[in-house]
Protein backbone atom coordinates (compact mmCIF):
# COMPACT_ATOMS: atom_id res chain seq x y z
CA UNK A 1 0.00 0.00 0.00
CA UNK A 2 3.05 2.44 0.62
CA UNK A 3 4.27 1.79 -2.78
CA UNK A 4 1.55 3.06 -4.35
CA UNK A 5 1.11 6.36 -2.05
CA UNK A 6 4.81 6.95 -2.63
CA UNK A 7 4.19 6.52 -6.20
CA UNK A 8 1.13 8.79 -7.00
CA UNK A 9 3.35 10.97 -4.79
CA UNK A 10 6.23 10.79 -7.19
CA UNK A 11 3.65 11.38 -10.14
CA UNK A 12 1.83 14.07 -8.20
CA UNK A 13 5.72 15.79 -7.63
CA UNK A 14 6.60 15.54 -11.50
CA UNK A 15 3.00 16.75 -12.67
CA UNK A 16 3.88 20.11 -10.48
CA UNK A 17 7.22 20.68 -11.46
CA UNK A 18 6.83 20.15 -15.31
CA UNK A 19 3.62 22.85 -14.86
CA UNK A 20 6.07 25.15 -12.83
CA UNK A 21 8.70 25.34 -15.35
CA UNK A 22 6.12 25.69 -18.43
CA UNK A 23 4.00 28.59 -16.11
CA UNK A 24 7.76 30.24 -15.45
CA UNK A 25 9.03 30.33 -18.75
CA UNK A 26 5.77 32.17 -19.74
CA UNK A 27 6.03 35.14 -17.10
CA UNK A 28 7.85 37.05 -20.28
CA UNK A 29 4.95 36.57 -22.52
CA UNK A 30 2.46 37.73 -20.18
CA UNK A 31 4.53 40.80 -19.38
CA UNK A 32 4.48 41.36 -22.97
CA UNK A 33 0.70 40.49 -23.33
CA UNK A 34 -0.03 42.88 -20.71
CA UNK A 35 1.76 45.83 -21.80
CA UNK A 36 1.08 45.22 -25.23
CA UNK A 37 4.28 44.83 -26.73
CA UNK A 38 4.45 44.62 -30.40
CA UNK A 39 6.75 41.66 -30.58
CA UNK A 40 4.49 39.54 -27.93
CA UNK A 41 4.26 36.85 -30.63
CA UNK A 42 7.51 36.59 -31.15
CA UNK A 43 8.62 36.12 -27.25
CA UNK A 44 6.05 33.73 -26.56
CA UNK A 45 7.52 31.45 -29.32
CA UNK A 46 11.33 32.10 -27.89
CA UNK A 47 9.35 31.27 -24.61
CA UNK A 48 8.93 27.50 -25.98
CA UNK A 49 12.15 27.59 -27.77
CA UNK A 50 13.66 28.56 -24.54
CA UNK A 51 12.11 25.37 -22.75
CA UNK A 52 14.69 23.53 -25.16
CA UNK A 53 17.80 24.95 -24.90
CA UNK A 54 18.06 24.57 -21.24
CA UNK A 55 16.56 28.12 -20.60
CA UNK A 56 19.47 29.98 -22.28
CA UNK A 57 16.91 32.46 -23.83
CA UNK A 58 15.11 33.31 -21.05
CA UNK A 59 16.54 36.06 -19.40
CA UNK A 60 16.80 38.13 -22.81
CA UNK A 61 13.40 37.16 -22.85
CA UNK A 62 12.65 39.15 -19.51
CA UNK A 63 14.79 41.88 -20.52
CA UNK A 64 12.86 42.21 -24.19
CA UNK A 65 9.72 42.24 -22.46
CA UNK A 66 9.90 44.77 -20.00
CA UNK A 67 12.25 47.10 -22.10
CA UNK A 68 8.55 47.97 -23.75
CA UNK A 69 5.92 50.56 -22.31
CA UNK A 70 2.87 51.95 -23.98
CA UNK A 71 3.04 55.47 -22.25
CA UNK A 72 7.10 55.80 -23.73
CA UNK A 73 7.29 52.81 -26.80
CA UNK A 74 10.78 52.02 -25.94
CA UNK A 75 11.75 54.59 -23.99
CA UNK A 76 15.00 56.30 -25.57
CA UNK A 77 14.12 58.33 -28.70
CA UNK A 78 10.85 59.93 -27.03
CA UNK A 79 12.84 60.83 -23.97
CA UNK A 80 15.51 62.68 -25.91
CA UNK A 81 12.55 64.50 -27.76
CA UNK A 82 11.16 65.26 -24.89
CA UNK A 83 14.30 67.11 -23.51
CA UNK A 84 14.81 69.09 -27.40
CA UNK A 85 11.43 69.85 -27.02
CA UNK A 86 11.70 71.37 -23.03
CA UNK A 87 15.45 73.15 -24.71
CA UNK A 88 13.48 74.75 -27.54
CA UNK A 89 10.22 75.85 -25.23
CA UNK A 90 13.00 77.38 -22.70
CA UNK A 91 14.41 79.03 -25.69
CA UNK A 92 10.98 80.26 -27.03
CA UNK A 93 10.48 82.19 -23.79
CA UNK A 94 13.80 83.16 -23.10
CA UNK A 95 13.34 85.44 -26.41
CA UNK A 96 9.45 86.62 -25.39
CA UNK A 97 11.11 88.01 -22.14
CA UNK A 98 13.73 89.72 -24.47
CA UNK A 99 11.26 91.11 -26.64
CA UNK A 100 8.65 92.24 -23.68
CA UNK A 101 11.83 93.81 -21.86
CA UNK A 102 12.63 95.80 -25.00
CA UNK A 103 8.98 97.01 -25.86
CA UNK A 104 8.87 98.16 -22.09
CA UNK A 105 11.69 99.86 -22.24
CA UNK A 106 10.22 101.63 -25.10
CA UNK A 107 7.15 102.28 -23.45
CA UNK A 108 9.02 104.26 -20.62
CA UNK A 109 11.16 105.76 -22.70
CA UNK A 110 8.27 107.74 -24.36
CA UNK A 111 6.55 108.08 -21.62
CA UNK A 112 5.67 111.24 -20.00
CA UNK A 113 7.74 111.41 -16.59
CA UNK A 114 5.14 111.22 -13.45
CA UNK A 115 4.89 114.19 -11.40
CA UNK A 116 6.77 114.43 -8.12
CA UNK A 117 5.42 114.16 -4.39
CA UNK A 118 5.80 118.25 -4.21
CA UNK A 119 4.82 118.96 -7.91
CA UNK A 120 1.63 119.59 -8.99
Amino acid sequence: MLSYIALGLLIFVALVLFYGIIAVHDIPYLIAKRRDHPHQDAIHIAGWVSLFTLHVLWPFLWIWATLYRPERGWGFRQLQDAQLREQLELERLRDDLERMRARVAVLEASAPAPPRDGEA
